[in-house]
């Protein structure tokens, strides 16, 4: 009886969590006019909204762009990250402590506070309206530093000296022992720079204004709140979902490894 409580709880707010997602991509091939209801199943199937959004805006091309950008940040992310990680986990050097407690103050800081010398960096270097505006802002990351540094604690020192007596430079150690004990942080930094990257907005609407360069999400909000999509739901929803897509897809094939390293990485300081 004790089971059945639990799994029936478990599956109501199963239900509850997914409803909102069913309901999306169902008015997205549903008439117009029954978008209003709560109901999931539709009286006839369209695909015509997804025309219309690809008909209106090159969708296309800022998909292509959002994942440019994304994967280029997402693997400095995890070179740079990683570097940083070693450096403070495992090597000696004065002021370590102190680097780490000025990384750790940075998370308090509103990324509004630096919002403005990013982009007057931006234009003294003539990067605006540039893949390089999109992409060097981003790649240092201080959660990443910290998942690292903490994973990296973890593993035996004896492994690293041995490393070291065979030859190895710090960077071999890091690219080619270190990495592939780390798959699941690795994952995990990766899953976590890719999202916050694909769904950027903000800084996008500032330092890019051409519509070939522009990301998706940065798109999809000027074609909902710009009046492209003429106050239809369904064409607006269509869009959401094509912007939602990519992360769906690529956090349920690592969800395994993000909860793994997310359960492991704190277990020593």
């Amino acid at each position: 009886m004790k089971k059945l409580i639990f799994y029936s709880i478990l599956i109501f707010w199963t239900i509850l969590f997914l409803y909102p997602f069913l309901w999306m991509l169902s008015a997205t091939v549903r008439p117009e006019a029954e978008i209003g209801g709560f109901g999931i199943i539709p009286s006839s199937v369209s695909i015509s909204n997804y025309i219309t959004v690809f008909r209106k805006i090159p969708i296309a091309r800022a998909f292509l762009n959002s994942l440019f950008v994304s994967t280029m940040v997402t693997f400095g992310v995890i070179v740079f990250t990683s570097m940083i990680g070693y450096s403070l986990a495992r090597l000696n050097f004065r002021g370590r402590g102190l680097i780490f407690a000025l990384i750790l103050f940075t998370m308090t800081l509103p990324f509004q506070i630096t919002l403005i010398p990013q982009y007057i960096l931006m234009v003294k270097f003539h990067w605006t309206e540039t893949y390089l505006a999109l992409i060097m802002p981003y790649l240092i990351n201080t959660f990443a530093i910290i998942l690292f540094r903490q994973h990296f604690l973890t593993i035996p020192q004896d492994l690293i000296d041995a490393a070291r007596i065979d030859g190895c430079s710090e960077f071999r150690i890091l690219f080619r022992v270190l990495w592939p004990l780390s798959v699941p942080t690795i994952i995990t930094v990766g899953i976590i720079t890719f999202m916050a990257v694909w769904n950027e907005v903000l800084w996008p609407l500032i330092v890019i204004h051409e519509t070939d360069m522009m990301t998706l999400p940065q798109l999809v909000t000027i074609f909902v709140v710009g009046g492209q999509a003429e106050g239809l739901m369904g064409v607006k929803l269509a869009a959401a979902t094509l912007l939602a897509l990519p992360i769906i897809i690529a956090y349920s094939v690592f969800q395994r490894y993000f909860i793994e390293s997310m359960a492991t990485s704190g277990l020593k300081g």
